[in-house]
């Protein structure tokens, strides 16, 4: 099944060039340290490697506890970070600077991985998330790479990809010499298709402590804001989430005054949200402007990166996008943790088990859909101490749910003595 897999990969490869040469129209970055991509590297550190794979923004945000700790135990060792995309990358470089090494992930082809592994020499690797690579993990195992699969979620969407090629999927699980998930059910999911050695640790996303920088840059953007004037942000927001939004909003009469802050999740969409406001007839200002935003502005474009923290102090309230449409969520811990209160879509399964213990806590509301989202906010905003007991839940929430980062040091332990 493998070598069918990897055949596979081959006859996909000039298409893997369309597709860096599609994404890089919008996002030229994709064309950076191609040879990565294929094992080449420049780089290399004379210290044993921990290595970590993140492949983009929220699995590299989630990796700051579990890097903190890993420093701290093994400070004799170099922190190897690999992504796959562009923005994985750079937030790499916000967090960490030159305190760790980043690369890309080689696309799954054997001799790239084989070169990595040879590159590199891991101690330990460690996947984040979701991340089962056939022929990297084989090639780990065949070099004697111990290799973990940390804060571990597997939706029963994902299951049921991964179930059509089964023998393949229960191969690599038991080539991993541990895996530590999220939540029983995403264990009870990885152990059907075939893992063994599986613990549940938690979600490393609750141990996350706001960056004091960032929110100091909310104070001041609170400050650009208008501090008098409720601000309702649509944060990470996807393809399509933006019109379905703004059209409620607008059919509303927008929400009294109130100020909306649109934050796409991806850079490259940028300019097309400034075209779509521009269209509508909508007055907005872009957040790199960096000034005092007037009362007649009606929404601020949020074009700036690794500032998301910074968003939310300066919010009453926020929406959690791609949840409008079946993106599947994105993360509500961070806006949970500095308590700004919680509006997320009906489509959350990448995020299901977070959703649900915020909503019984009460640091979140769920809707269907985008009327509904914007009928709830204009309540919400006009109700201060409704605003003010979901801040308190959303803090409670996260702090009663910390503690994976030491069940994951754990795990590495048994591994690294």
């Amino acid at each position: 099944m493998r070598f069918l897999y990897t055949l596979v990969l081959w006859l996909l490869l000039p298409f893997v060039f369309v597709r860096l040469a599609l994404r890089a129209r919008k996002q030229p970055e994709y064309w950076h340290h191609l040879g990565e991509r294929f094992g080449f590297y420049p780089v290399k550190d004379l210290k044993p490697v921990i290595w970590l794979h993140a492949v983009s923004v929220g699995e590299t945000r989630a990796t700051v506890s579990l890097v903190a700790k890993l420093r701290a135990a093994y400070p004799d060792h170099q922190i190897l970070l690999t992504h796959t995309t562009p923005t994985g990358r750079a937030t790499s470089e916000q967090l960490y600077g030159d305190g760790v090494m980043r690369v890309y992930l080689p696309y799954d082809y054997p001799f790239a991985v084989r070169k990595f592994m040879r590159h590199f020499k891991p101690r330990l690797g460690i996947l984040m998330e979701t991340e089962i690579w056939f022929n990297l993990i084989h090639e780990a195992h065949t070099a004697g790479v111990p290799m973990l699969l940390l804060n571990a979620r597997l939706s029963e969407k994902s299951a049921k990809g991964y179930a059509r090629v089964a023998s393949l999927t229960r191969c690599a699980l038991q080539q991993l010499d541990a895996i530590a998930a999220q939540t029983a059910d995403d264990a009870v999911r990885l152990a059907r298709l075939g893992a063994q050695r599986v613990s549940v640790m938690g979600n490393l996303k609750f141990d996350i402590a706001p960056p004091q920088a960032l929110l100091a840059v909310g104070v001041s953007l609170r400050r650009q804001f208008g501090a008098p004037r409720k601000v309702f942000l649509a944060a990470s927001t996807r393809e399509g989430e933006e019109a379905l939004l703004l059209d409620a909003w607008q059919a509303r009469g927008s929400a009294e005054g109130a100020l909306l802050v649109i934050v796409p999740r991806h850079p490259q969409r940028f300019a097309e949200i400034a075209d779509m406001l521009g269209r509508r007839g909508l007055s907005y200002q872009r957040r790199s402007e960096n000034r005092v935003v007037p009362a007649d502005v009606q929404v601020v474009l949020g074009d700036s990166m690794g500032e998301m923290f910074a968003y939310y102090a300066a919010s009453d309230l926020a929406f959690i996008g791609g949840s409008l449409l079946p993106f599947g969520g994105q993360n509500l811990i961070e806006a949970c943790s500095v308590g700004t209160p919680v509006l997320i879509g009906p489509h959350t399964y990448n995020f299901a088990d977070a959703t649900r213990l915020a909503v019984e806590a009460g640091a979140a509301v769920q809707v269907s859909d985008a009327a509904e989202l914007i009928l709830v906010a204009q309540r919400l905003l006009n109700d201060s101490g409704a605003l003010a007991g979901m801040r308190k839940q959303g803090v409670q929430f996260v702090a009663a749910h910390q503690g994976a980062t030491d069940k994951a040091m754990n795990v590495i332990a048994k591994v690294l003595g």
